[in-house]
């Protein structure tokens, strides 16, 4: 990761991503149970966990995509405003969540391409719906993404003609079309043959070394340790350890962790 990109917590820049004692239930059952997250600018954060654990939900939560019941959320040292209350808890300004979440860009595990749309438009299609953005532009600017996760010559195909590992990488070109502030990665490769993995992890891994804020939810622990600064290992809500990689790896603490990398591909 490139230094030069990254804030450092006495440099005056708010953190790109702050979530602080987040809560989120659905109905009876407790996701999160107050748990808090700093992802500052040319950052790369990693959550890891058993499946349940609320890595996923706490990223949707952060990307406003699910309503969470209690916590602060400021993006840019800006707080989400709220009115109601635990589960009738809801945002209270439309247009700052559509900007939070044009910043936020995310992808997810199932590429969430239209079907009917050729790759090109696909990723052209939010920055000039949403953002307003000149079409030219928006197109030279698709074209230079597609060719840098490597699949420029796919721009007149459709969803159904590529591999999914194409496809996640259409999608990770549609989610830097729209030059956000950070990328959210939701399990991006698990759906993927481990062969097609590597291409989507090489992508990642370049992302990274670029200095770009990202949040990765993963199974993968050699990504994980590959290009995070920082590790989050949840546990039923909670945040059991988290820290550097090499500690997190290397030397843990928890026992629950130590059990779940026993049983996780090795770091």
């Amino acid at each position: 990761m490139s230094d030069s990109a990254q804030d450092t917590p006495d440099s005056g820049t708010p953190p790109v991503i702050e979530i602080r004692d987040l809560h989120k239930s659905y109905g009876a059952l407790e996701v999160l149970k107050g748990v808090d997250i700093t992802a500052r600018r040319g950052d790369v954060v990693s959550l890891i966990g058993s499946s349940g654990s609320g890595k996923s939900t706490l990223l949707r939560c952060a990307n406003l995509l699910e309503d969470s019941q209690q916590g602060e959320i400021l993006f840019k040292g800006e707080p989400v405003k709220w009115h109601g209350q635990g589960l009738h808890r809801r945002p209270a300004d439309p247009k700052q969540v559509l900007r939070i979440r044009t910043n936020l860009s995310m992808v997810f595990q199932q590429f969430n391409l239209w079907a009917h749309m050729t790759i090109l438009q696909n990723v052209m299609e939010a920055p000039i719906t949403v953002l307003g953005r000149d079409r030219r532009e928006v197109e030279q600017s698709a074209r230079a993404y597609l060719d840098k996760v490597g699949i420029g010559d796919k721009c007149d195909a459709y969803p159904a003609q590529l591999s999914g590992g194409q496809q996640q990488r259409a999608a990770i070109a549609r989610a830097l079309c729209m030059e956000p502030e950070a990328l959210l990665f939701d399990e991006p490769t698990s759906a993927l043959d481990p062969e097609l993995e590597q291409e989507v992890i090489r992508v990642i891994k370049d992302l990274a070394a670029e200095g770009r804020t990202m949040i990765i939810v993963t199974h993968d622990m050699n990504l994980a340790a590959d290009v995070s600064d920082h590790v989050v290992f949840l546990h039923k809500g909670l945040i059991e350890e988290e820290g550097p990689p090499e500690t997190l790896f290397g030397a843990p603490k928890s026992e629950r962790l130590r059990g779940f990398l026993s049983h996780a591909q090795p770091a």
